[in-house]
Parts: C-alpha cells; structure tokens; sequence
C-alpha cells in the first residue's frame, strides 16, 4: 500500500471517530439502555428479537443524531469550555457542513427504520424527543433560563416510552412513571455537575443555576429534586408495576443518593460534587437495572 493510500485510509479512519465522538456515545448509551428496559417492560415475555434490535438501532441512530445537531449549534459555547474544547467540531477535525449532512442522513434513517419496521408511533415519539432536545432545548430554553435542564429534561425522560411504544404501539401509565423517575432524576444529576463545572459554565455565557442563582441555591434544589426522586422511584411498586426485589433496590440506591444530596447541601466540595454526579448515573443504570431483573423474576413466579 502506496503512501497515499495510507493516508486516506488514516484521514477516513480520523473522520469515523469524530462523528462517532460527537454522537456522545455514552449519553446515546444511557439512552438505549433505558429505552431497552423499557421493551422488556412492556412485553409480556421476551421481546421479539426483529423489534428489539431495529428499535434499539433506530433510537440509537436519531439519538446520536440528536448530539451532533447539539454539537453543531453549541460548537462556539464547546470552543470556550475546557469540557467541551477538544470535540470535534471546535478542534477542528470535521466542519460544519460535514456535520449538518452526516446528523440528517444518520437521523433520517434511525426515523425511516422505526416508521417501517417498528410502528409510526415509535417514530413520531422519536421525531418530537429530537425536536425537543435539538431544538427546544438547544437553541431556545438552554440560553434563556437556567431552568432550562428541569424543563428540557422532558426529552431526556422520553427513551423508556420510546421503547415501550415500540413493542406495545401505546403509552401506558407504566411508561409514564418511568419517564417521571428519569425527568425527576435531571437536575440533581446535572446541577452536580454544573456546581463543579461553574467557572467553565461562567465563560461560556450560558444561564446555568449555580451562575444565576448561586451555589447554596443550587445545592438546596439538588436536594429538593433528590426527594422528589425517592418519591417517584417508589411508584413502580406502590403502582403493582414491581416487587420486593425492586422495592429493597430503589430504597437502597435513594438512600445513597440522598446522603450525598444532603452531604453536597451541608458540606460543599467539588470533589464531593463530582462524586455526586457519578453516582447519579450509577443509581439511573442500576435503578432501571433493578426493575428488569424483578420484572422477569415476577415472571417466572408466576
């Protein structure tokens, strides 16, 4: 292989990583899993293996499409974070225009799958949670109010009725509380974040709680939301949804999310922050985690 021919191939290579990259792969992999939680929930037994990897493929598509719309609009805002600086975009590795065709073509096709091979209700469910989060959110409520995470959480908490939706054609109340456990769940993971992350969230001008309202406002509605959480995680098994393996789960993981909610209020530290905003996205994985091993032990009881 001729020296040319290396170089394209390591320039393509370069390429595929990038656009992989700004698909935020680990958001997009929360996303997913949360989704596929909820197809398992809303089938009686297993879930037709067609139906769980288009559904899984077509989510999976639009919501990484979603990410590079974000990435796009947000490339000067990444450009003056240290967070964000080295994405793609803002370090210059893909441009603008590559972004805008490679998101349509990914996002149109994650759409066409889930029309034709999972249900038309799966698909306007995903079209509006991408409207609501690449635009809603993005370019409207995230510059404009610094409720903008509790207001565009709704487009976060959408992926288990997306999955629901995609096995059963319908909405049913037991998809509607899980979307509540992941909206309730947004502002305590994010504002964590944001606490520790508030100087680079001052340079980039964006309206953030811990900015426009202070630390101490923002810990106190961290532990606010934190309670509304344990409330709402409960209702799967307040509901019949769950059983007792759920129950001692969600007890034990609200526990510990509401010693650190608690800890952060009282004794503020950004190492305590941080550690606050990874166990936030170890109690949603293993929460959701929990209620799929007690759904099919309830179903093998039975």
């Amino acid at each position: 292989m001729n020296m040319s021919a290396t170089l394209a191939l390591q320039q393509a290579a370069c390429s595929c990583q990038s656009f992989y990259l700004m698909c935020k792969p680990r958001v997009t992999a929360l996303v997913v899993f949360t989704a596929v939680i909820g197809m398992f929930l809303g089938s009686p037994g297993m879930v037709s293996l067609p139906i769980l990897l288009v559904a899984t493929l077509g989510i999976a598509m639009v919501t990484g499409a979603a990410a590079a719309f974000n990435c796009l609009i947000e490339q000067k805002i990444d450009a003056r974070m240290a967070r964000t600086r080295g994405r793609p975009l803002p370090a210059g590795q893909v441009t603008s225009l590559q972004t805008l065709v490679f998101a349509t073509l990914l996002g149109t096709l994650g759409l066409a799958l889930l029309y034709g091979l999972v249900n038309p209700l799966t698909m306007w469910l995903t079209l509006g949670t991408f409207f609501g989060y690449a635009v809603i959110y993005t370019i409207f409520l995230k510059p404009a109010t610094p409720l903008n995470i509790v207001i565009g959480g709704a487009s976060g908490a959408m992926p288990p009725i997306l999955g629901w939706a995609a096995v059963t054609n319908s909405i049913p109340p037991e998809a509607l509380i899980l979307f509540l456990i992941i909206f309730s769940w947004t502002p305590p993971h994010f504002w964590a974040l944001a606490l520790y992350r508030r100087n680079e969230y001052a340079k980039s001008g964006l309206p953030m709680l811990p900015i426009t309202h202070g630390e101490e406002f923002t810990r106190l509605h961290i532990l606010l939301y934190t309670i509304i959480l344990v409330t709402v995680s409960l209702m799967p098994f307040t509901i019949g949804m769950s059983g007792l393996l759920y129950l001692v789960g969600a007890v034990v993981l609200d526990a510990g999310f509401l010693y650190y909610a608690i800890k952060l209020y009282r004794t503020y530290s950004d190492a305590l922050a941080k550690k606050t905003f990874g166990y936030s996205i170890f109690y949603l994985t293993v929460l959701f985690a929990v209620l799929l091993v007690d759904h099919f032990l309830r179903l093998a009881l039975a």
